[in-house]
């Protein structure tokens, strides 16, 4: 016989711990267990295990809104991000409903028995097991877990040294005393390189197509720790959350009305650190504006610091093809390697990969629109998590976490046993699910859902519109319908 529950979150990360502590708080009475595919919780926090891994989001939004961050550093390293998850699952009593090792890997809804019949793959036989719940709350991330995006370099067959992705990294790869070129200009190997550089590399090189805009801040923040000083733990965590919200909100609203000047600040600030001897129109300019791509944090200026020392350098051109000892690139000139790192970005995935059937019809994320950005049009009883692209992950999951708590106590307040929000409007107008013109967003856009023209279908990335209608808004609305 299945085992039945009332929800089943899908993914023990940032997302779905965070969900759990919802559930537990705002429906008590609800049954619900986490299936993690992974044998250990922290989602990305426990999968990314690379030198210097961090988070590009301050802790004051990326945390909880419940569960204030009480380390110094804002901009915080990768184990500290695990350690503060697992607490929060361990506190809450939320690590006791974690089963690992069930991997998803399909989902098939039944309107007649109002539940979904869960396929799960179980321990490293991979034992096919069904479960069976009444809501399904998908917090899977946005990626693959499988691996990373890896571009076919040519004459990679030839290079006789080790050639690694950030997402599969394993303690065995040595780049102590040795030439590193590192490929790509994001977050990923913003944060690497510094990192190898203070970590015994001979030397880096970040090998790039085209630059990123970099931003500048301090890991610590001196207004929380003045608040801290001065304010409850509880309290001082608010404030100081709310400063960074409204300071994000501002910024990027500055990077679409007067990108110009943003560039130019932003700009300005790499000067000022390099120095004249760098060619920051070369290698820091990029052909875009701020925040038509996501910004790259640098945390203490570490990754410019690390350059002025002469153990790093930069280098824009294209990749010819690898050689036995290196990179050869079109411009003529060949970058020596001992380990080359491609940091290529990460394959984008709905629903964590896994395979939806509606009433025997299976279901195309990309032929679906987004509803209030967590719930698909004309499938059931279904929600999932994805955070913004221009502010922390947390602070949409949070939202999304309350919503869905809400919309479960409206249905049980009402004997409903379905929700599904449905388009009945012809003149809504497909939008693309994110306008962002990075490569790993683009590559990915095919497959997923839409956004509409308008609410509730339009995806704002606005942080103070979603807490107005995600927390405060009515459930009620014409594209959401409540079957009893």
């Amino acid at each position: 016989m299945d085992e039945h529950f009332d929800v089943l979150i899908v993914g023990a990360g940032l997302s779905g711990i965070g969900a759990a502590w919802h559930l537990q708080k705002k429906c008590p009475t609800r049954s619900f267990a986490i299936l993690e595919g992974r044998e250990a919780s922290g989602g990305t926090w426990d999968l990314f295990r690379y030198p210097g891994v961090r988070s590009d989001s301050d802790m004051y939004t990326l945390g909880y809104r419940f569960r204030p961050w009480k380390e110094a550093k804002a901009i915080a390293d990768g184990p500290s991000i695990l350690k503060y998850i697992r607490e929060v699952a361990n506190d809450g009593g939320i690590e006791e409903k974690i089963r690992y090792r069930h991997k998803v890997v399909g989902a098939s809804w039944s309107t007649p028995d109002a539940r979904w019949t869960v396929d799960v793959e179980v321990g490293p036989e991979r034992e096919r097991r069904q479960l069976t719940c009444s809501f399904l709350w998908m917090c899977s991330g946005y990626y693959s877990y499988d691996g990373g995006y890896q571009p076919e370099f040519p004459g990679v067959e030839r290079f006789k040294g080790r050639i690694a992705h950030p997402q599969k990294w394993t303690p065995d790869i040595d780049y102590a005393g040795k030439q590193v070129v590192v490929i790509g200009s994001g977050a990923t190997a913003v944060t690497l390189v510094p990192s190898m550089a203070d970590g015994g590399a001979a030397h880096v090189t970040m090998l790039q197509r085209s630059p990123t805009y970099m931003a500048m801040r301090p890991s610590q923040d001196p207004f929380a720790t003045k608040m801290r000083k001065r304010l409850p733990l509880k309290l001082a965590y608010m404030v100081t959350r709310w400063k960074n919200v409204l300071l994000g909100m501002y910024f990027f609203q500055m990077c679409k009305r007067r990108p110009d000047k943003v560039k130019s600040l932003l700009l300005g600030g790499v000067r000022k650190v390099l120095g004249p001897d760098h060619d920051v129109d070369t290698h820091f300019t990029p052909r875009y504006n701020p925040w038509d791509q996501r910004l790259c944090l640098v945390p203490d200026a570490d990754f410019f610091r690390a350059m002025r020392r002469g153990k790093v350098d930069v280098v824009t051109d294209h990749i010819e093809t690898f050689t036995e000892t290196g990179i050869k690139l079109k411009s003529g000139k060949e970058l020596p390697a001992d380990l080359v790192v491609s940091a290529t970005g990460l394959v984008l995935v709905p629903l964590g990969n896994a395979k939806l059937v509606v009433d025997g019809r299976p279901v195309d994320p990309s032929k679906t629109f987004i509803y209030k950005g967590m719930m698909y049009s004309d499938v059931p009883n279904l929600a999932s998590v994805f955070g913004y692209t221009n502010a922390s992950w947390t602070l949409k999951a949070d939202l999304v976490s309350e919503y869905v708590c809400r919309i479960l106590n409206h249905m049980q307040r009402g004997g409903y046993r379905i929700c599904m929000p449905r388009n009945a409007d012809p003149t809504l107008q497909e939008e693309p699910w994110v306008s962002f013109s990075s490569g790993y967003i683009q590559r990915a856009l095919k497959h997923q859902p839409k956004q509409g023209s308008r609410r509730p279908w339009k995806l704002y990335q606005n942080y103070a519109l979603d807490l107005l209608s995600l927390r405060f808004g009515s459930i009620r609305d014409r594209a959401m319908t409540f079957i009893r």
